[in-house]
């Protein structure tokens, strides 16, 4: 009921600024913008998962540094500690992060 009336009194204003109906194709660029917001957030958020089972280990990347060139060298150093199971969740998380990066670019 209160909305009806908000709609109600904002008709009777002479000076209040509509917003124009979005047409389907801009309607399809929000989406497409929206959905690469979500691929941004999963890239960040695979890169930061990945720092933080490295630090575990006591490999530390800083925040300023790629993950994606760093970690190559990292799972190639056979003298760091890393068990192969986390080499190979490693090699699976850096290919996830990869496709996102892909996903993002694209």
């Amino acid at each position: 009921m209160a909305d009806a009336e908000a709609i109600c009194e904002a008709v009777t204003r002479p000076n209040m600024r509509f917003v124009p109906i979005k047409t389907v194709e801009q309607q399809a660029i929000l989406s497409v913008h929206r959905a690469r917001q979500g691929f941004v957030k999963a890239r960040t958020s695979q890169a930061n998962q990945i720092r933080g089972l490295l630090s575990e280990f006591g490999i530390v990347i800083p925040q300023d540094q790629s993950i994606g060139k760093r970690l190559p060298d990292i799972l190639e150093d056979a003298e760091n500690g890393l068990p192969g199971t986390m080499r190979r969740l490693l090699e699976r998380l850096n290919d996830h992060l990869k496709e996102l990066d892909r996903q993002v670019k694209s």
